[in-house]
């Protein structure tokens, strides 16, 4: 639980969709710990619903419906977000899972990919850390002044068909991610990128997963994961 008499830390996390995804569990699972969440995707009622549990479980969930590729929707999303506490946690979990085969993939379905993962990471980034970088840091300390963590798939690091437009956007949210650890690490904002690799299906759980992010907020300065994969005990790699 979040310590101290000041005002609740905000969790700002984009890509919510409905109860049984990996969005809301993260949600969930910062909201047990004290944070308002803030949740964003693009459907209201979704999102609504999955307030509503949080807050009948006792905790506090503001819906914030959106594009993640709108830089005009984002930017007046993390005000809000921001207007509710210190924004301490940004999660960006969006994407689009392009699947097509290579001749048949079609510029427009490329481009989406790209837009919702690359672009999409970007622009909620950059909204992001400027929340993040208003939070007081002293560099000799031991406390961050927050966490940014963007979840990965494991076509970030090999592709293979039908999913390249899916890879080329997930590879290159991932090279975003390093290129941002290095810039605001001694800054003392904590970035990493976790690698889904695995089925959210019955095989990786979610509560586990959120478990892992939990755990990527909480680390100790000194010891910093940028990169974190998670993958069920018994599928190959």
């Amino acid at each position: 639980m979040p310590s101290g008499s000041g005002p609740s830390p905000v969790a700002w996390i984009a890509g919510v969709g409905a109860s049984a995804g990996l969005g809301a569990a993260l949600a969930r699972r910062f909201a047990a710990e004290g944070f308002i969440v803030a949740l964003t995707g693009r459907t209201q009622a979704q999102l609504d619903a999955v307030a509503g549990e949080i807050v009948s479980a006792g905790g506090r969930a503001h819906a914030f419906a959106g594009d993640v590729a709108s830089e005009a929707e984002i930017h007046g999303i993390a005000q809000k977000a921001r207007a509710l506490g210190p924004l301490t946690v940004a999660i960006f979990n969006a994407a689009s899972a392009v699947r097509a085969p290579t001749l048949e993939l079609s510029v427009e379905h490329f481009t989406q990919a790209w837009r919702t993962s690359a672009l999409g990471g970007f622009i909620f980034g950059h909204e992001a850390l400027r929340g993040l970088l208003a939070n007081p840091f002293e560099a000799g300390g031991q406390h961050a002044r927050g966490t940014l963590l963007f979840t990965g798939a494991t076509a970030a690091l090999r592709g293979k068909p039908p999913f390249a437009a899916f890879a080329a956007a997930k590879a290159a949210l991932r090279s975003l991610s390093q290129s941002l650890a290095r810039e605001f690490g001694p800054q003392g904002v904590h970035v990493a990128h976790v690698v889904i690799d695995g089925g959210i299906d019955g095989l990786l759980q979610l509560e586990a997963i959120a478990e892992s992010y939990w755990q990527l907020h909480v680390q100790h300065r000194s010891a910093w994961t940028q990169e974190l994969d998670l993958r069920p005990f018994k599928e190959p790699f």
